[in-house]
């Protein structure tokens, strides 16, 4: 019998990204999210095959924990991916108490219940590199955590709650860490479909203290075949980091994308004030991934950023419809 997996916020470009995965690969999906799937030009699970093997559900987990519960108990999941969070970094000065509801509070009591089910194989927990803050160098899975906005607190607490799970009850939990995603289907507000859709358009892209900070970009599709080996294969109680070892700053970013749609980057940018809190640089180690669960990146930024120009190319006019701003639901 395939394991069946459920996909808490799958209507995130992570989560419908990996549920696209998964499908591709023959497993039964279920996906929860707290809003109705938006456009389909967001959904890659909806672009490819086994589309039948999919059902969604919409499910909050701050308000429909026991339905969440009661869906998990009667098809008997295998395994839970949760990439369910409120996850704008900036926004989360303006409305921090959301941003706790959601990342700590509703989090442990998911955690609560999920460890009472004894047929559950494994608990995979989206996490992010924010936790760490600024660093410098190149950080493994066991960096202290510095955390430097509401949003990193939160995700922090509550990964730290769900480490005293594992120790308290063993937890089957893995987490993971990944770089900044990119690919087709990532919603307009995040920098590289951004930049695309502006430059396509003829709008100014506003780059906050001049697009100096470093970041690594992967491309999901890696991310997705690398957090499906951690759920198969990962080591209980882990955490794996899932990057590449080259960094860009977004301004070079901009440049690289202006450059393969023969724009002049001048003509784009606006350079505007630092955001608050804002990590300048954090890099990371992702050798333990590579070297236990026989991972490898295998797209580079130059071919992602082709793929997301004509996925852009392909939806203008639907994606001009589209919010190109985050929208903040409380």
């Amino acid at each position: 019998m395939s394991k069946k997996f459920l996909v808490l916020g799958s209507n995130s470009f992570s989560g419908a990204s990996f549920c696209a995965h998964l499908l591709q690969a023959g497993y039964e999906v279920f996906g929860g999210s707290r809003s109705s799937e938006p456009h389909d030009a967001f959904l890659p699970y909806k672009w490819g095959s086994n589309q039948e093997q999919f059902s969604f559900h919409q499910l909050d987990i701050n308000d429909d924990l026991k339905k969440i519960i009661d869906l998990i108990v009667s098809e008997k999941i295998d395994y839970i991916v949760n990439f369910a969070s409120q996850s704008m970094v900036g926004e989360s000065w303006d409305n921090p108490g959301d941003w706790f509801q959601t990342n700590t509070l509703s989090t442990v009591l998911l955690h609560e219940e999920l460890r009472k089910l004894p047929f559950l194989e494994k608990y995979i927990h989206i996490s992010t590199p924010e936790v760490y803050g600024n660093t410098s160098g190149f950080v493994d899975e066991n960096h202290p955590f510095n955390p430097s906005t509401p949003y990193a607190v939160s995700r922090a607490a509550g990964d730290m709650s769900l480490m005293s799970y594992f120790r308290a009850y063993d937890f089957p939990v893995v987490f993971t860490r990944a770089a900044n995603v990119y690919g087709p289907g990532q919603q307009l507000y995040r920098i590289i479909p951004r930049t695309i859709l502006y430059g396509l358009t003829g709008q100014k892209l506003q780059l906050h203290g001049g697009g100096h900070s470093e970041r690594s970009f992967i491309h999901i599709e890696d991310v997705s075949a690398a957090t499906v080996k951690i759920a198969l294969n990962g080591t209980v109680g882990d955490c794996y980091h899932i990057s590449t070892p080259k960094l860009i700053s977004i301004r070079n970013l901009v440049e690289k994308i202006s450059g393969c749609m023969g724009l002049d980057p001048d003509d784009l940018i606006e350079v505007v004030g630092e955001r608050q809190g804002k990590d300048q640089t954090y890099s990371l180690n992702d050798t333990k991934l590579r070297e236990t669960l026989d991972w490898s990146d295998s797209i580079s930024l130059d071919q992602g950023i082709d793929q997301t120009i004509d996925w852009v190319k392909s939806n203008l006019d639907d994606l001009q419809t589209q919010p190109q701003s985050y929208i903040h639901k409380p």
